[in-house]
């Protein structure tokens, strides 16, 4: 059985190596493990904090088989279409999607996800977010409408669920829903020593601290000296692009409907600071993350036309012997590509594109443009203990 995991490892952790671990101990040792990947953008909105072969390395180094690469237009997209996106390419591979969430119920999941995806969702929603409520407000309201509870959509982890339980459902997608428990605090400012989150681990990285009592030590390894990236870093590229787009290219952005798009322009062009631009444009009924997803898409160039297109290919990143097995499988495919390897396809441009650009993300100094197009990916001579 190969179970697939849709994840950003933004960095690879502790409660990351537990779900690894977890799968072998529910569906067997020899249960392949296939990742499905951020690249060095993440669905918030944020450059990724160690680029993407480190962390694909450091997710074989600790128990995965196989590392993909989710391309930016599905890592900036929203939560469906990010979930949309991991389960189209894992379903190529995987029997099972497994997932954390505050709920462990895959019924209760479904359900929701069935329910948004009926006809009678839409006028509901329609009618809440017309009172004035935010987008996930009014899903809330929306659900519970419909007689089931609107706190499945209430924290992050569940919220991602429901969308991965939507999207199977709607690509027919053979795999099932394996949902396990997330604990530990999504939001905690501190790492809490069993159970880290991602974002806390960020912060305390921004602030000069030691993370590794909160990393596998084969992780450890991986992200040693490795030089770190934020959105504050790269302000200033960012702000360059925004204070040069024409109003077409303002436009052509996702998440920008209702007139958001008009609105960030007006504020690229008046506020001195990134920052400054971001809490101009948020509103009660536009979130922060929405936000930040419409800017650094704005940097990279990508349009709503590209997000909604479908995805010519997949790279590979990192996979050990059974991750190769894994893809001499489906090798016919035409559809896993290695990194760094050369494709005749228009998308590889705006591949080079953002591998150009995320150096200038870099806190200690930009880095070299291109530098992952030139990376081989990693394969392991042997099994390392993480």
């Amino acid at each position: 059985m190969n179970v697939g995991i849709i994840c950003e490892y933004n960095p690879f952790h502790l409660g990351h190596r537990k779900q690894i671990v977890r799968i072998r101990e529910d569906f067997g040792v020899d249960s392949g493990v296939v990742c499905a990947m951020s690249g060095n953008f993440v669905q918030r909105g944020h450059p990724a904090i160690f680029d993407k072969m480190r962390r694909a390395e450091a997710a074989v180094r600790c128990g995965a088989d196989l590392v993909l690469e989710l391309p930016a237009p599905v890592c900036l997209s929203s939560a469906e279409g990010f979930a949309m996106g991991g389960v189209s390419i894992l379903s190529r591979l995987c029997d099972g999607l497994c997932f954390g969430a505050e709920t462990t119920d895959a019924e209760a999941l479904s359900a929701a996800a069935q329910a948004l995806l009926s006809e009678d969702f839409s006028p509901l929603l329609r009618e809440r977010l017309a009172s004035g409520k935010s987008f996930p407000a009014a899903r809330q309201a929306a659900l519970t409408a419909m007689g089931l509870p609107g706190s499945l959509l209430e924290t992050p982890n569940n919220i991602l669920a429901v969308e991965y339980c939507k999207a199977i459902l709607a690509q027919g997608s053979p795999m099932k829903p394996l949902p396990i428990r997330r604990e530990g605090s999504y939001h905690a400012q501190t790492p809490d020593a069993a159970n880290p989150s991602a974002s806390s681990l960020r912060l305390q990285l921004e602030q000069g601290a030691d993370i590794s009592p909160y990393l596998p030590q084969a992780a450890v390894r991986c992200f040693e000296n490795a030089p770190m990236h934020t959105l504050k870093a790269g302000q200033r590229a960012v702000l360059y692009r925004l204070r040069t787009m024409t109003e077409a290219e303002f436009a052509a952005l996702p998440f920008g409907s209702e007139g958001l798009w008009r609105k960030l322009m007006h504020a690229a062009r008046q506020e001195a600071g990134l920052e400054a631009v971001a809490a101009a444009v948020k509103s009660k009924r536009y979130t922060r993350t929405r936000i930040d997803r419409m800017i650094l898409c704005a940097c990279l160039g990508v349009t709503q036309t590209q997000m909604e297109a479908k995805i010519p290919y997949v790279r590979v990143l990192a996979f050990n012997d059974r991750g190769r097995k894994i893809l001499k499988a489906v090798k016919k495919q035409g559809f896993f590509r290695n990194a760094g390897e050369p494709v005749d396809h228009p998308f590889q441009d705006l591949e080079r594109r953002w591998e150009n650009l995320y150096p200038l993300f870099r806190v200690d100094a930009p880095g070299v443009p291109g530098g992952n197009l030139r990376e081989r990916l990693f394969y392991p001579p042997k099994f390392t203990n993480p």
